[in-house]
This record gives C-alpha cells, structure tokens and sequence, in this order.
C-alpha cells in the first residue's frame, strides 16, 4: 500500500492510514534480537545491516513474523546502513546504495509473501498463533542516527563533539535519504534522533530536496517539516513514555508513534545488552492502554522485543478497538432512543 504524495497531502497521510486501521496501528519489534535468534552474527560496525550482505533471507523471515504477529508497519534494515558504512568495508557507492535500496526491496517482498499467505488461507486467526489478515501495511524505510554509523554508543547520547556541525550532518545523511525516498518504501523513519541538530538536519534535507516520501521522527520533531506525518519516541525504556507522550503532545498534533526498546540496558563498552536488566511482554503491553488512553496512535516494539511482544501489542489493540467499538454503538443506541423518546413526547404534546 502506497501513501502516494503531494505536500499538500502530506499532513493527512498517517491520519488516514489510522483511521482505515480503526485508529490505532502496531509497528514490528526488534529486527536485530530476532536475527540474532535465527543465527545471525551481527558483531561488526554494519549491525543488522550485514545481513543485507550475508542473509537476506533471514531479514525478510523476520518480517514476516512480525506481519504474521499482527504488525502494520514493518520497518527496513536500513538503520545501521549507509553509505559511509559500506565503503569502510571495501564497497563503492554504487553498491552501497544498492543495499540501501535492497533493504526496502526485502521489505516489500515480505508483505507480498504475507499477502499471499493471507489469500490461501481462510481464517484470519490460524490455529498455530499466526495473524493472516489482509490489511494495509506499510513498509518505512529507516534512517539511524550520524551514531549509529560510529557505533560508539552515541546515537543515545547525541554526543557528536563540536566538530560535527549542522552542514556535517546534512552531507552525511543526504544521499542516503535520497536514495530510500526514490526506493519504493511508504514513509521513512529517522529512529533514534539524539539531538535538534540532527533532526534540524533531517528537516531540512526533506525540505532542499522536495522528498515526496511522507516521515516520522522518533525522539521527536518540533518542526514544522510539510513531510513529517508522525512524531514519537523509540528504544526508550517502557517506564518513561508517558511522561514523553506528554510532553510531545504539549508541542505537536501530529500522531504520535511509540516503540520502546525492552527496558533492558546497554552497554556501550561491550556492545551488548545487559542480561535480566528489562521487563517480560507481560509487563510492556500493561503499559500499551495507558499510553494509547494519553495520546499514542502507533504502538511497537525496538531493541530486544520480539514478534511475541508485537502478537500481544495486537491482541491488546484489537481488545481496545472492540470495547471502543462498543461503547460507541451503545452511545448511539441510546442517542436514537431519545430521540425516537423525544418525537413521541412532541407528538403528545400536539
């Protein structure tokens, strides 16, 4: 499903999406934790994006658990892959763009697969757990951070250093953007978004460029972008996004995405997750009414959630929109009976 384009357009795109998915959307869950439980090695500078080079297959494995979980919106493995990145490791530029654009090809593929599935099977809910439901869904084209190419940890913190200017970073990302904005993905998301110089840099890349590809930001954008359809916050501990949802909805009307990571901590040094630091699934999607109750619309998963985590978002979605469906069609249930109430007292009275 394409969201098509025309600034115009732009700030209505998400609205729609939403409403056609009754006004709440899930977005898949970590991409590397399950490459990784699939036998993936990912030590090395690329990340998730070495599977771009090495397994392909895995990547779209990995989305199609997470559509078969009941994801809307898969997101490519294009976070930890740039250009920069893959001419380190002995790639041209042309080539460098290819994976960039075969990571949203993969993407794609995986919802054709999904689709597929869904025609040959006549249940929406099949009797292993799978979630086959032709729906719309969209594929986002991801944008890390300028530290997620250094790999030092400093995509959380935004510590770039002074030398790392606004220019600096808007001649890092641009051709990358170009190339996923013309690669066939829905939206793009830049995740991650340490600091306003970067998400500065991002708005204004969209802008100079003329990008036609609708945009989430995830910290957040307080910008004004024509291009940015979505704002939120991802791979943050579950505890601390309500408090965000707050304060992004003091300073935004945009919808607003939420996928936090697992909880659990980093550490920089080792390059690994801190084991028994996080919270089950349980615990996270006890979280997920209360966030949508204060404001978000697109709920997910980032670091160490798993389809599991996604498949429990849905169910949890699904549950809201069906006692929100209800409740709706007894207001106006009522709303008819005192109306039908008040034309029977008029005619009384005639």
């Amino acid at each position: 499903m394409g969201l098509g384009s025309g600034s115009a357009e732009m700030s209505s795109l998400m609205r729609d999406f939403l409403r056609q998915s009754g006004g709440y959307a899930v977005v898949d869950g970590g991409l590397a934790t399950e490459l990784e439980r699939h036998g993936a090695d990912l030590n090395d500078p690329l990340w998730s994006a070495k599977c771009l080079l090495t397994s392909p297959h895995l990547i779209r494995k990995v989305h199609l658990d997470y559509l078969e979980a009941g994801a809307d919106i898969i997101i490519s493995a294009s976070y930890q892959a740039t250009i920069q990145g893959f001419q380190a490791k002995g790639f041209s530029k042309e080539e460098g763009e290819t994976m960039l654009r075969r990571s949203v090809e993969i993407a794609c593929e995986a919802r054709d697969n999904y689709y597929e599935r869904c025609a040959e099977c006549s249940s929406n809910d099949t009797g292993d757990g799978r979630i086959l439901k032709h729906r719309p869904i969209l594929v986002a084209a991801s944008v890390g951070s300028y530290g997620a190419y250094l790999a030092d940890g400093s995509e959380y913190s935004g510590n770039y250093g002074d030398a790392i200017t606004l220019e600096t970073l808007k001649d890092f990302h641009r051709r990358r953007v170009q190339v996923l904005a013309e690669s066939g993905a829905d939206l793009i998301a830049f995740e991650t978004v340490p600091n306003k110089l970067e998400a500065q840099a991002y708005a204004e890349i969209l802008e100079e460029e003329d990008i036609k590809v609708p945009a989430w930001f995830s910290f957040n954008s307080k910008d004004g972008c024509k291009c940015v359809v979505a704002v939120g916050i991802n791979c943050t501990p579950p505890r601390f996004i309500r408090g965000l949802i707050l304060s992004i909805k003091k300073v935004s009307t945009k919808p607003i995405v939420i996928y936090p990571n697992s909880g659990e901590s980093y550490d920089a040094v080792k390059k690994e997750w801190v084991q028994n630091t996080g919270i089950s699934d349980d615990d996270f999607v006890s979280y997920v009414d209360r966030w949508c109750e204060i404001g978000a619309s697109l709920v997910g998963g980032c670091c160490r959630t798993t389809p599991n985590t996604i498949k429990a978002i849905y169910r949890t979605l699904s549950s809201r929109l069906l006692l929100l469906n209800s409740h709706s069609n007894c207001c106006d249930s009522q709303r008819g009976k005192l109306l039908s109430l008040r034309l029977t007292v008029k005619k009384l009275a005639v």
